[in-house]
């Protein structure tokens, strides 16, 4: 998990829980079936058209509203690689390191990224590229305690690895 490459989905500010997944599908156990209703309140085609890899970026206050882990779970399970943001709302960032969707925040990549354009992240060093543009922008790269819990898919995974090492 020490880089990520794919195209831009770009989305606007306040994109809220209930936009990412909405409330109908709480009740949604399988994660394809999560995934297949990602966004589909802002783009009904984005579960369609987004590729294991791709990008997710948006403005500020991304993930704002519901403290459901549904919504980050959606976005990883549909293969996106991580999520750029302006800012996060907090419940929605802690949420999605808890499950080991990587997130940063850079206003400056946010706002200069458009549709469709290439962008690669390496998260060790916080570097966003958007390869279309030419243009390199910095996110403040996570700890390497972070990075092993996103690399390890999240808390739970990264918890047991811990205690599975001091039982040796």
């Amino acid at each position: 998990m020490q880089t990520a490459r794919g195209k831009a989905f770009v989305f606007g500010d306040d994109v809220n829980t209930d936009v990412i997944l909405p409330g109908k599908y709480l009740n949604v156990t399988d994660p394809q079936e999560l995934a297949s209703h990602c966004m589909e309140s802002a783009d009904p085609q984005f579960a369609r058209t987004a590729c294991p890899g791709d990008v997710l970026v948006a403005k500020k206050n991304f993930g704002c509203g519901s403290s459901r882990e549904h919504a980050p779970l959606s976005i990883k399970y549909l293969g996106v690689s991580c999520v750029i943001a302006s800012t996060f709302a907090r419940i929605f960032f802690r949420n999605a390191l808890n499950i080991g969707l990587p997130i940063l925040e850079s206003d400056e990549a946010a706002r200069a990224i458009q549709a469709g354009d290439t962008v690669s992240v390496d998260f060790n060093a916080g570097t966003i590229v958007d390869e279309t543009l030419g243009l390199t922008f910095h996110a403040e790269p996570f700890p390497p305690f972070m990075q092993k819990l996103i690399a390890c898919g999240g808390l739970v995974n990264y918890s047991k690895t811990k205690i599975a090492a001091r039982s040796s």
